[in-house]
């Protein structure tokens, strides 16, 4: 059966759970065993992606069963994002611009949160892709951080939607915040302004958070990132991993050959609320896979 496309989706009454661009295939397949409508890939470098096949089958990786899927980039100009939303088009259902990433690295090429200064460079780049893909059930989003001025987060917004943008994502923290709270009230003011689907993002690791979220923002969707990686069935409402999520991330793992350093350090997190401090040093220490089933094994948690 053909599954729904993102902005369907949106469009529905309930709030659609996004699991923020962070994971590969394995965990993407995890998490969707518990509730997660839609995942996203980490964030590729589009200009790499368009010049090497080398680079096209390393940083991304799917299949049939991977969907909704939505590829996001890195891009700073219109051409490479459009030539490598192409590229994508035949095994994902949109692809996402990240305005909000705000690494050194990342700032310095011209990517991520230096964009939400560049509106109208997005704005080309969304069109671009348009012009390309003319399928509209094909996604083209955005993923940003907030202005210090609410105002100019609004404006920002409005400029993307008559672009084309066909939702925005927003995290609750400017450029140089990292663990000050999120400001939920621009997500608010943005929802109530623009007519496109809003996700909100930010500080949400349990359905109480998201409820909270949600009640007070009114958004269509919520998109989560660390809480994920503790809790993979956040969003089935478990508060901490159960037993049968590090059993299913154990299958899943080795029926798609996941390399051990993704496969060890997914379940240090996992693990977190179950190990004492003795616990986890031993476990971090582990270096093969068999190593890793030995010891859940000995620990009863397989």
């Amino acid at each position: 059966m053909a599954h729904k496309n993102p902005l369907e989706m949106l469009g529905d009454c309930d709030v659609v759970k996004i699991c923020a661009p962070m994971v590969r295939l394995a965990f993407r397949t995890l998490v969707r065993k518990y509730e997660c409508d839609i995942a996203l890939t980490p964030m590729i470098v589009s200009s790499a992606f368009i010049r090497s096949q080398k680079a096209r089958d390393s940083e991304l990786t799917t299949n049939k069963d991977d969907r909704p899927l939505i590829v996001q980039f890195a891009a700073n100009n219109a051409t490479d994002l459009a030539e490598a939303s192409e590229l994508v088009y035949h095994c994902a259902d949109g692809i996402d611009l990240n305005c909000g990433c705000p690494q050194r690295w990342a700032l310095q090429e011209g990517y991520g949160a230096c964009l939400i200064n560049k509106p109208h460079l997005v704005a080309d780049m969304v069109r671009q892709v348009r012009q390309r893909i003319g399928d509209e059930s094909f996604t083209i989003s955005i993923k940003i951080r907030i202005h210090p001025e609410a105002r100019k987060t609004v404006d920002y917004c409005q400029q993307l939607e008559k672009a084309g943008v066909s939702f925005i994502s927003i995290h609750g923290r400017t450029e140089k915040q990292r663990s000050q709270p999120v400001t939920i009230e621009t997500i608010r003011l943005v929802k109530d302004i623009v007519r496109i689907p809003v996700v909100a993002n930010g500080d949400m690791f349990n359905l109480a958070d998201i409820k909270n979220v949600t009640e007070k923002t009114n958004v269509d969707g919520v998109m989560c990132a660390r809480g994920m990686l503790e809790n993979p069935a956040l969003f089935a409402g478990f508060q901490y991993t159960p037993l049968q999520c590090i059993k299913d991330w154990v299958e899943i793992s080795l029926s798609l050959g996941t390399p051990f350093t993704c496969f060890h350090h997914h379940l240090m997190y996992m693990l977190e609320h179950i190990h004492t401090k003795a616990e986890k040093r031993v476990f971090n220490t582990l270096a093969s896979t068999s190593a890793v089933l030995d010891y859940l094994r000995d620990s009863h948690l397989l």
